[in-house]
């Protein structure tokens, strides 16, 4: 598979062209990947590499991960989480991821043949709040939108970070207002466009997290007007990394990241609805 490497508007990609001819433009999604394993965008594509949807997939780097790495190292984000694991760490990586996609989206449709149709959007972890922040600002017109073990509320993520400090999280009034900031389950009622969700639970992720997937999903069926567009999947066997440590290059798909890659494909085929591109059968984790 033909792999494209570049950086728009400063945000370091990489990209998948679909199947077949790229002269005429085609759709565009976009992703944000883990800060567990996958972490960095070129792995992600490795790990979820959707080769069988008719569109691009361009797979935008995180703040501070892959090409954006301090010295080709991992030490400066650690230490950001060390420091404050919401307020330095977590938080302005959602912020920034979230804030730099409009223009990224704009040098994307410069350098690469695709159309001008809403995106479709996916985050895995840490890459769906980036997501979802991206969703309930509105100024995206978004076609789709999939998310992989997100992280739905941040509360939940800070107490499975908090351990690199070694102490617990000293929670102030401060941290609790950007806790409810990035807390997508409660602000639910700001989505003003309703667009197909899909979310992808493993059945071995965090507890927490998996509470929360379930709780924006019935949250955000609770105010569609067509509930049944809000899906959720779990994957058996799966936990929270989609891929092998240490993470940061590509590597061999493992078969856990293969049913999530099969589930994304064949609901991203038919968000686009190009169902006939695909032969019949059911996905294997559903």
């Amino acid at each position: 598979m033909e792999t494209i490497t570049g950086a728009a508007a400063g945000v370091p990609y990489t990209a998948l062209p679909p199947a077949g001819s790229i002269d005429e433009p085609a759709p565009l999604i976009v992703t944000w990947h883990m800060l567990d394993a996958p972490r960095s965008d070129a792995a992600f594509a490795a790990a979820l590499p959707m080769a069988g949807v008719p569109a691009w997939r361009v797979h935008l780097g995180m703040p501070m991960c892959g090409a954006r790495m301090v010295d080709g190292r991992l030490d400066a984000a650690i230490a950001l989480a060390r420091e404050d694991a919401l307020l330095a760490f977590l938080a302005p990586f959602t912020r920034q991821a979230a804030a730099e996609f409009p223009a990224a989206l704009a040098a994307l449709r410069d350098q690469l043949p695709v159309d001008d149709e809403p995106v479709g959007v996916l985050g895995g972890s840490l890459g769906g709040a980036v997501a979802l922040r991206v969703l309930t600002a509105g100024e995206t017109p978004v076609k789709a939108v999939a998310l992989v073990n997100p992280a739905v509320r941040m509360r939940s993520v800070v107490g499975l970070v908090e351990g690199l400090a070694g102490h617990p999280y000293r929670w102030t009034a401060q941290s609790d207002e950007t806790a409810d900031e990035l807390d997508f389950v409660a602000r639910a009622a700001e989505l003003t466009a309703q667009p197909p969700l899909l979310l992808v639970s493993g059945e071995r992720d965090h507890p927490d997290l998996r509470t929360d997937a379930i709780a924006l999903v019935d949250a955000l069926r609770a105010r569609y007007a067509h509930p049944g567009t809000v899906e959720l999947v779990t994957v058996p066997d799966l936990a929270h990394p989609l891929a092998e440590e240490p993470g940061m290059e590509p590597a061999p798909q493992l078969p856990t990241a293969k049913a999530v890659d099969e589930i994304l494909t064949r609901w991203f085929v038919r968000q686009l609805g190009a169902d006939d591109e695909l032969p019949e059968r059911e996905p294997s984790a559903e």
